[in-house]
């Protein structure tokens, strides 16, 4: 099953806050060249697209490369992808790392990434700034150009509202998706909503919309704290093969893996084998005033 995520990476601030360095990333074979080739790469404050998402202090989106910032174009067009999303993390007004997303544009995927943005200063809605759209969802982009979320409305409207991760694993039966009709004609089941704290006036949140067929990942779990803050619990989980998870508990000792240590430290992580053997990992640290809140794992 190929997933709408093609590849991931992580980059980590030096020791002197100067530059950023290669922390780690994942991806099919197809991207394994451009992996590599990103291992010797380097990002000054301001400087290709996770430099530049450091500078801006906020998610930056590429629906392309040419004539943008991004400084590997040919590697990654190489590579199958064509368009990313650079997500900076913030823990205490500190960076701890800059997470970016790739994703492919073939006729095979079906799927969108949006960038939604609350300016206080423009509206009290939330609207898109700008989205990568399969060929297939063209008139859910359209739709999407012209809505205006209040707080709590819509799946980026109430991620905002909660702080917090949202997962919809039917998109076309939930209530609250405003869209789904149009997400549905598209192919478009699923959908994922992460609230992304940035360094300005506005609030962002991130969503990944993609079918089952090529879905954002295999396999999808959001982990928070409980009344007990030394377990994490299982909020939402949804495996592509098993269906719905239900409850789980993970207590934060040596053995919490790549989940326990994206919690403890704020820096998203990384794995090519989950402890479990379910495939390649990415743990993504949700953050809420300043501190980690929780957690979202995507076996990709």
């Amino acid at each position: 099953m190929k997933t709408f995520i093609r590849a991931a990476e992580v980059w980590l601030p030096t020791a002197d806050q100067a530059e950023l360095t290669h922390g780690g990333g994942l991806s099919g074979p197809e991207a394994r060249a451009f992996g590599a080739f990103s291992q010797s790469v380097r990002f000054r404050h301001g400087e290709g697209l996770p430099g530049l998402a450091w500078a801006e202090g906020r998610p930056l989106l590429l629906r392309h490369f040419e004539g943008t910032p991004f400084l590997r174009t040919e590697a990654a067009h190489a590579a199958g992808l064509r368009c990313a999303i650079a997500l900076p993390v913030f823990v205490r007004e500190a960076l701890t790392a800059v997470l970016v997303f790739f994703c492919g544009d073939d006729d095979e995927q079906a799927g969108a990434i949006e960038l939604w943005r609350n300016d206080p200063r423009v509206t009290t809605d939330m609207t898109l700034v700008d989205g990568f759209y399969s060929h297939s969802a063209s008139a859910l982009e359209a739709v999407s150009q012209d809505t205006y979320l209040p707080r709590g409305t819509g799946l980026p409207g109430l991620a905002w509202q909660q702080g917090r991760a949202v997962f919809m694993e039917d998109l076309a039966s939930a209530p609250r998706f405003l869209r789904g009709e149009t997400a549905s004609g598209a192919g478009i089941e699923r959908g994922l909503a992460l609230p992304w704290p940035a360094r300005t006036q506005a609030e962002y949140v991130v969503t990944l919309l993609s079918s089952s067929r090529t879905p954002v990942a295999r396999r999808v779990e959001g982990w928070a704290p409980g009344d007990d803050p030394r377990v994490l619990q299982r909020g939402f989980g949804f495996d592509e093969t098993e269906g719905h998870l239900g409850d789980a508990a993970l207590a934060l000792d040596a053995d919490a893996g790549p989940i326990g240590a994206a919690y403890a430290s704020g820096v998203p992580q990384v794995a090519v084998q989950s402890p479990e053997g379910r495939g390649q990992l990415v743990v993504i640290p949700v953050v809420s005033e300043g501190v980690v809140a929780e957690v979202v794992a995507l076996y990709l």
